[in-house]
């Protein structure tokens, strides 16, 4: 299965800097449908099969664009919500003097929080993540052979940059701590190909279109 993940484009909250976790429904501004229009342009080409999107109006609207150079449905599924960010949301990013990603891992560290009373962690987001590309790979992964390179389907999964890294993250193994060496850009398209015994970045974070 070659899986590519798209972030949604740009809101209000994106363009003024300010935190908007997952239960921030905000929708795309003009320069995010634009965003939206362009990536879908993109991936016109692409043999795409199915088309999963958060539930989020900005996640929604980036898919919906995509969906239709393709004549699919948008599949919405809950799971691939942000990370849950509770009394965070609206905080001005460069406030903090730091990365926003940065900021999150040492305040997790620092209050040793394995379930924040007002969101979730990095490790709950992969879990919930994780299931839908496991049911992915169920409808999609081809079976029968053991020639690591095959790819049998496309799908496009779009969401948001920690739904994008949790899963990039988990899909190569990597530690969960190392998320905020990694940066996904409004409407960056990453891509993993899941062979039959290996799992390949192939493509991260790409705007050059």
């Amino acid at each position: 299965m070659r899986l590519i993940l798209v972030r949604h484009g740009e809101t209000h909250w994106n363009q003024q800097m300010r935190v908007q976790g997952g239960d921030m429904d905000i929708e795309l501004n003009e320069t995010g449908i634009a965003q939206a229009q362009r990536v879908a342009s993109y991936l016109a080409g692409e043999p795409i099969t199915a088309v999963l999107a958060s539930p989020l109006q900005r996640a929604r609207m980036t898919a919906e664009a995509i969906a239709g150079h393709h004549g699919l449905p948008v599949e919405v599924d809950t799971r691939l919500l942000e990370l849950r960010l509770g009394t965070l949301d609206g905080l001005s990013i460069p406030s903090l003097n730091t990365t926003f990603s940065q900021f999150l891992a040492q305040r997790w560290q620092t209050e040793a929080a394995s379930d924040p009373p007002d969101g979730e962690t990095f490790v709950q987001l992969q879990e919930r993540t994780w299931e839908v590309v496991e049911e992915l790979l169920r409808r999609h992964r081809p079976a029968g052979t053991n020639t690591a390179h095959i790819v049998q389907s496309t799908v496009v999964l779009v969401s948001h940059s920690f739904v994008t890294l949790a899963i990039i993250i988990k899909a190569l193994d990597l530690p969960a701590e190392c998320f905020p060496r990694f940066r996904v850009d409004l409407a960056g398209v990453s891509v993993l190909e899941f062979g039959a015994s290996i799992t390949r970045l192939v493509g991260f974070n790409d705007t050059s279109y």
